[in-house]
């Protein structure tokens, strides 16, 4: 498999792709249920966010450094048992040491293993690049998932319950409780927000934001391109 030489790596692509062109949820849509199972919280949001970008990165890494002994014809499922690997350590690491979130989570840590992007990204990415690219790449697509898992559950938090990252000493430690807010106090909730339909909805106004973002930005360079001033 070919590789390309790390000094001519556009690492700001790499990072634009994951945090936003290509981000796994905003571009690619893909890991929907887990996104609209988990997020009724931001805690909940930001926990499977992080350890689906540590199996992003770590599978990343495996992948590129064994992509010389891996043969064509295995390469699929080896990706998996590399994934699935991680992805136990992963909840077997939770279970241990954050056992409440990890109670909350549930079946949705060990469902990583299905996430298409991390499948995807082993074979269409780290397969074919060095190390370093490979880790990076991960990184990127695993902080833009979990910036979107955040934002999503913050958002149902908010609506739904008034709150904002609830329990967040179960994941980030107690040093860290002050991140737990009640935005509205004796608020009756708006129960919609929490439950699956809810997530759907806020979905679509994320999904719905980031595409006239996108349409402004490009009328933008558009215009630019044609020496047309911004405000035109």
């Amino acid at each position: 498999m070919s590789t390309i030489d790390e000094r001519s790596t556009n690492w700001p692509r790499i990072a634009r792709d994951g945090v936003w062109d290509n981000n796994v949820v905003m571009a690619q849509s893909l890991a929907l249920c887990p996104l609209l199972a988990v997020t009724g919280t931001a805690t909940n949001g930001l926990g499977l966010g992080l350890a689906s970008t540590f199996v992003m990165v770590a599978s990343g890494l495996l992948v590129s450094v064994l992509r010389g002994s891996i043969t064509p014809q295995v390469r699929i499922p080896v990706f998996v048992l590399i994934i699935a690997t991680l992805v136990t350590l992963v909840d077997l690491g939770m279970n241990a040491w954050m056992h409440d979130l990890h109670k909350v989570l549930g079946l949705f840590i060990p469902l990583i293993v299905t996430n298409c992007a991390i499948l995807g990204r082993a074979e269409s990415f780290a397969s074919r690049q060095a190390p370093l690219p490979a880790v990076f790449d991960g990184l990127m697509m695993g902080v833009g998932f979990t910036l979107v898992l955040v934002a999503l559950g913050a958002v149902r938090e908010a609506l739904g319950s008034g709150t904002l990252f609830a329990n967040a000493s179960m994941l980030l430690g107690q040093s860290l409780s002050w991140l737990e807010v009640t935005l509205i106090t004796d608020y009756r909730g708006f129960l919609l927000m929490i439950l699956p339909p809810g997530g759907f909805i806020a979905m679509g106004f994320l999904l719905a934001g980031k595409r006239m973002l996108d349409r402004r930005l490009a009328a933008r360079r558009e215009a630019k391109a044609a020496g047309v001033p911004a405000s035109a």
